[in-house]
Order: structure tokens, then C-alpha cells, then sequence
């Protein structure tokens, strides 16, 4: 079949997916939008969230305009004239509306949804369930649709993967700046809310006397709706384009025709389409049945819709006749990229040892807890590197057998990983969506029983934010794997005949880029995590001035000052991200440029290899903490109110920014690093080779 026929289908079904999931969202808004207290509660919400979101969405406009100059400028130099860096420039700016827009949807309806669950789980859990999961599957959907949507229309347009390296760099750029904003606005308002409401207040969590509890109920939307989006967003085009840039570049040597070259450059386009079709599919499939049990239908779904895939790309490849050594990289990718979500389960779900341990020994006090959640966080990082590790192997061992650079396998691994993209998202973005109907249901008095079924839907929302975690994460380490190697191919096209790059541990250059860049992510963890820390204390402050100030507040006759905690966690966001966005944009090209292209060469690995080691544990450590403490509010181990309940909540406070604000914004950081690398490596090199 000829190369742009598939292009053109690409195109269609992104649109075909955009569309389903735009129908969703219809059929989400005309359920019951509930009692007029309910949709008071929830319009605090969604006007908290959209005013955040312009803010941030007004700034971005700024920062994509100035990159988007400095593109044109840049790649204007080069044989083929400004054309070239218009259209980088173009795609970048694409890639950063592409990904805005896709958190665009999926913050609209989750604003929506909500109060929707919240209603619905007056009738039933089952339907509770159908409205929060429909309405996150519209952000999964859009999501894949407009990204195969994209890539397709500008390869098509350019036939040049360097081009649709720009629109990869424009959404990891959003990314970055939505996920790691977006996670410190949550937890600024989540950290605040639980010290002084639960802990000095002793009120309820999602009490409506607590100042920050919109806040709160914000930042679930804007971290884990927005950002979590943008991230895997970020990540899936990323996967792709790694692999296009080495079906180009990395086949060369190998003797392989201009015909072959052009196909695999866009194979992981095609394997995008299957997923489309597989998670539309797959996300039919979700119901919780009889069993009342949602956190197995989310887990079903995700398996149902993994064989699925492997059964339509089976087909696909041997009706075809194509390689199967890319076949087995592809499914490889998608198995390990299960299992790790699954293992990350067990360290993170309060039905298994690690969080119960962590929660006995709350009873001991907040220090024995803190010790306990790192070291099992450190323990938690070995199935996932493991996965990552036979993933690697696996793939590149079995394109190698039949035939392929082995590198090329790893870059499809990844996009088999990411390929089911659609029901992953889906299954986070219901995660917020059912936390928010939880806090609506208890601030508007909707009864016991809707509350508990509301609890129960936020329970398994709570496995499956920390399942997407730990699947993402895992993702983006074998797409930088992949971008590296990319990145690579592109500096040694520049360099003289028969010249390698050559990253050495005995070269002075190579070790010191090493250095620098595993320091890197731990300078952004404490960067992100010191914003939380400085606006929290802020909003700490104003939420004990309400209550010392109104003391109606706290009697339930007067009406806590909302908004201002809303503003505080908005403006502090905002200000904390200019140095992460130095760190991932400019630190690489100064490396590169002053140091050399081997020195930023080892600069790449140590960010990556630190990088995803400290991501893995934070975000596990964070979701060990916060189901402990959930675990002893349930009435174990004491229960509400409790000093073992006072510890496990120390101990949640402490895992809030490891777990959504530092942790999942790694994997965007080490991405965004390596694309940086990747777009400018034909520069650097020429640099080096001739000024």
C-alpha cells in the first residue's frame, strides 16, 4: 500500500476520533446536572479552573511566539533558506496549539462531568461510573485523534521527519509548563487544605468550611486533567517521532533502499492508527457489571483493549507481509508497558502489603511513616526498570534478527508501549473527574450513601492515576531511549566519513556532560517541590486568617473566602516556572554548543538515567502515602482523628509534590531535553566541525 495512502488514513481516522470523542462529550453534558447547590459548588470549580487556564494558556501564547521566532531564525540558515525554518516553526507552532486544544476538551467536560457523577451516583454506582469514565475517555480520544491528525498532515506535507520534530518539540514545550504548573497549583491547594483543615481544624476532607477546598478541587483539574494530558500527549508524539527520525537516518548504513527507508519512517504512524482503532474499541468494552466493582472494569478495559491491539497488528503484518522483527518490538512494548502499570499497582494499592505496613506504622508516628513510604518507593522503581530493561533487550534483539538496525526496535517498542494511549488517558482523566463528584457530593449534603459510592469510584480513580504514573514514566524512558539514539544519527550525518560519535566513559567531555546532566533532575524535583512548599505556606497562612478573622467559618454560618486561596495557588504557579523551562530548554544547547556534541551526549544519559529513577520513586512514594493515609481514614488502624491518622496525613503532605507535581513532570523534562537536543544536534555539529 503506498506510503501517503496510509497518511491520508492517519488523517481520517485522528479526525474519525476526534469526532467520537466530541459526541461524548455531548452525551456527558445533557446527563443531570443535579441539585442547584451541587451546580453551585461545581460552577466555583469550573470558573477556578478556566481562569487558571487562561492565565496559563495567555502565557504560553507569549513563550510559543518567541520559540516559534527563534526557530525561523534559527533554521533559516541552512541550504534550503527560510523555508526550512518557517516550516519548523510552523510545526512547532502546531504542536503547542495541538496539545492546548487537547487539554482544552479534556478540561471542559471534566468540569462538567463532575457534578454529572456526583447525581448520577445518587441513582447507582454503575451509572456514577458510565458518566466519569465517557467523560475521561473524550480527553483520551482527542487526544490520540489530533496528534495522528497532526504528525500525518505534516509528514504528508514536509515527507521530512526533522519537520514533524518541531511539532513534538511545540507539545513537550506545553507539556512541561502545564504539567509541572499544573502540579504545583494542586498541590499548593492540597498541602494547605489538609494542614490546617484536617490537622488543626479537624475537619472533614471536601469540608466546605475549609477556605482551599475549591482550590483543591481546582488543582485535581488543572494537575491531573490538563497536565497529566499534555504529558502523555507529550509522550506519545515524542515515541513516534523518535522512530520516524531513525526509520530516515538509522537505515542508511544498512543498506537499505529509499523505498524501505520511506516505509519505516511511516510505520509507527501506521501502528498509531491501529491503536486509534484499538482504544475506540477497547473503550466500548469498560462496564463495571454486576460486581460493582470499577477498578477491575478500568483494569479489564485496559487488557481487553491490549489484545486487541496485538490481534489487529498480527493481522495487519502478516497480511501485508511486512518485518516481524518490528512486530515482536511492538508487542513487547505494549506487555511491558501493562505489566508495569499493574506492578506499580501493588505498591501503591491499599489492598496489598506496602500500604498497610505504611499505615500500621503510622500508628508509631510520622517519622517511622516517612521512612516507611521511601524505602518502599525505592523498592517500587525494580519491576518498572526491569520492564524497561527486557523491553529494550527483547526489541532490540528481535528487529536485529530479522533484519533491522536494532536501535529502530526500541523506537517501535516505545510507540507499542504508547500506542493504547486513548484508554490509558481515559482511565486517568476519570481519576480527577470522580475525586471532584466525591468533594461535590460531601459540600452538598447529597447523602451517606451517595458519598460512600462516590468514595468508591475515588478509590479505584486513586490505583489508576498512580497505574498511568508509573506507565507513563516507563513510556517516556524507552522514547528518550529512542530520541538519544536519533539524536546521535543526527550529529554523525555532519561529522566526517566513517566518524562516529563515540560516548565514551574514559572521555573527560563525555563524563563531564554526565555529571551535568544527572544533576539536573534533582535540581528541578527540589525547584518544583520549594514553589509548593513557599505557596503553600502562603495560602496556610490566609486559610488561618479566615478562620481566626470569620469565626462563622468554621461554625458553618459564614461563607469562606474562596477565591482568594484559588488566586494564591494560580499566581504562584505561574511565577515558579521560569527556571524548570531554563533548565529543559537552555541548559542542553549550552552544553552542546560550549562543550561539544559528545559532552551533551553524556549530558542526555545522565538526565535520562537519573532522571527516570527518581521519577519512578516519587511518583510511587507519593501514591504509597496518600493511599495510607485513605487507608486509615477508611477506620483502620485507628481511624479519622487518630494520631496515627495525624501521621498518615504528614505523610500524604509529603508525597503530595513527589507524587503530582515533581515525579510525572521528570519524564516531560528528560523528553523536552532530548527533543531540544535532537532539533538542534545538525546545528551543534556543524558548529563544532567548523567554527
Amino acid at each position: 500500500m503506498n506510503n501517503d495512502l496510509w497518511l491520508f488514513i492517519g488523517m481520517a481516522l485522528g479526525l474519525v476520533s476526534l469526532a467520537i470523542s466530541l459526541v461524548i462529550n455531548a452525551w456527558v453534558k445533557r446527563q443531570d446536572g443535579g441539585s442547584a447547590k451541587a451546580l453551585k459548588i461545581a460552577a466555583a470549580i469550573k470558573d477556578g479552573a478556566w481562569a487558571y487556564l487562561r492565565r496559563l494558556y495567555t502565557a504560553l501564547i507569549g513563550v510559543s511566539a518567541v520559540l516559534g521566532i527563534v526557530l525561523a531564525l534559527v533554521f533559516s540558515f541552512g541550504s534550503e533558506g527560510p523555508l526550512r525554518g518557517l516550516m519548523t516553526a510552523g510545526a512547532f507552532l502546531v504542536g503547542a496549539f495541538c496539545s492546548a486544544l487537547a487539554g482544552y476538551l479534556g478540561m471542559s467536560v471534566a468540569v462538567r462531568a463532575n457534578m454529572r457523577t456526583a447525581t448520577a451516583a445518587g441513582r447507582s454506582l454503575n451509572a456514577a461510573f458510565d458518566v466519569a469514565y465517557r467523560a475521561g475517555s473524550v480527553l483520551g480520544l482527542a487526544m490520540v485523534g489530533i496528534a495522528v491528525f497532526g504528525m500525518s498532515l505534516i509528514y504528508y506535507l514536509t515527507h521530512d521527519p526533522e519537520i514533524v520534530l518541531g511539532f513534538s518539540f511545540g507539545a513537550s514545550s506545553l507539556a512541561l509548563l502545564a504539567k509541572a504548573g499544573g502540579g504545583i497549583y494542586t498541590k499548593t491547594a492540597d498541602i494547605a487544605a489538609d494542614l490546617v483543615g484536617k490537622v488543626e481544624a479537624g475537619i472533614p476532607e471536601d469540608d466546605p468550611r475549609n477556605p482551599a477546598v475549591i482550590a483543591d478541587n481546582v488543582g485535581d483539574n488543572v494537575g491531573d486533567v490538563a497536565g497529566m494530558g499534555a504529558d502523555i500527549f507529550d509522550s506519545y508524539v515524542a515515541s513516534a517521532v523518535a522512530a520516524m527520525l531513525i526509520g530516515t537516518t538509522g537505515f542508511i548504513s544498512s543498506g537499505f533502499t529509499a523505498a524501505d527507508r520511506a516505509f519505516y519512517t511511516v510505520l509507527p504512524l501506521i501502528l498509531a492508527i491501529v491503536g486509534i482503532v484499538s482504544s475506540i474499541i477497547g473503550i466500548q468494552l469498560v462496564r463495571v457489571g454486576k460486581n460493582g466493582k470499577p477498578g477491575t472494569a478500568l483494569n479489564l478495559g485496559t487488557v481487553f483493549s491490549c489484545v486487541i491491539y496485538s490481534i489487529l497488528a498480527s493481522i495487519l503484518f502478516f497480511a501485508m507481509g511486512w518485518n516481524k522483527g518490528a512486530l515482536i518490538a511492538t508487542i513487547s512494548g505494549l506487555i511491558v508497558g501493562v505489566v508495569v502499570g499493574f506492578t506499580t499497582d501493588y505498591f501503591t494499592d491499599d489492598n496489598f502489603g506496602p500500604v498497610r505496613r505504611t499505615a500500621d506504622m503510622a500508628k508509631s508516628g510520622p517519622a517511622l511513616t516517612i521512612i516507611q513510604g521511601l524505602s518502599y518507593g525505592f523498592i517500587s522503581i525494580v519491576p518498572s526498570i526491569v520492564g524497561i530493561v527486557v523491553a529494550t533487550l527483547v526489541s532490540y534483539f528481535s528487529a536485529q534478527a530479522f533484519g533491522l538496525p536494532g536501535i529502530y526496535g526500541v523506537g517501535i517498542a516505545a510507540v507499542g508501549m504508547l500506542s493504547l494511549t486513548g484508554v490509558v488517558v481515559a482511565n486517568d482523566a476519570y481519576g480527577p473527574i470522580v475525586d471532584n463528584a466525591k468533594g461535590i457530593a460531601e459540600m452538598s449534603g447529597m447523602g451517606e450513601e451517595v458519598v460512600e459510592r462516590a468514595d468508591a469510584l475515588d478509590s479505584a480513580g486513586n490505583t489508576a492515576k498512580a497505574i498511568t504514573k508509573g506507565f507513563a514514566i516507563s513510556a517516556a524512558a524507552l522514547t528518550v531511549l529512542a530520541l538519544f539514539a536519533a539524536f546521535t544519527e543526527q550529529i554523525e550525518q555532519y561529522l566526517p566519513g566513517g566518524v562516529s560519535l563515540v560516548l565514551s566513559l574514559q572521555n573527560p567531555w563525555v563524563l563531564s556532560g554526565i555529571f551535568l546532566g544527572a544533576m539536573i533532575p534533582p535540581v528541578f524535583s527540589a525547584l518544583t517541590m520549594l514553589a509548593v512548599t513557599k505557596n503553600a505556606f502562603k495560602m496556610i497562612e490566609e486559610i488561618r486568617r479566615q478562620f481566626r478573622d470569620i469565626p462563622g467559618i468554621l461554625l458553618g454560618t459564614a461563607d469562606p473566602d474562596y477565591a482568594t486561596c484559588v488566586g494564591l495557588a494560580a499566581e504562584g504557579a505561574l511565577k515558579a516556572l521560569v527556571l524548570p523551562a531554563f533548565l529543559a530548554v537552555i541548559l542542553p544547547l549550552l552544553v552542546g554548543f560550549v562543550l561539544g556534541p559528545a559532552a551533551l551526549g553524556g549530558f542526555l544519559g545522565g538526565a535520562i538515567f537519573i532522571g527516570v529513577i527518581f521519577a519512578l520513586f516519587m511518583s510511587n512514594a507519593g501514591g504509597l502515602w496518600d493511599n495510607a493515609k485513605k487507608y486509615v481514614e477508611a477506620g483502620n488502624c485507628g481511624g479519622p482523628g487518630s494520631d496515627a491518622h495525624k501521621a498518615a496525613v504528614v505523610g500524604d503532605t509529603v508525597g503530595d509534590p513527589f507524587k503530582d507535581t515533581a515525579g510525572p513532570s521528570i519524564n516531560t523534562l528528560i523528553t523536552v531535553m532530548t527533543l531540544v537536543s535532537s532539533l538542534f544536534a545538525p546545528i551543534i555539529a556543524v558548529y563544532h566541525l567548523f567554527g
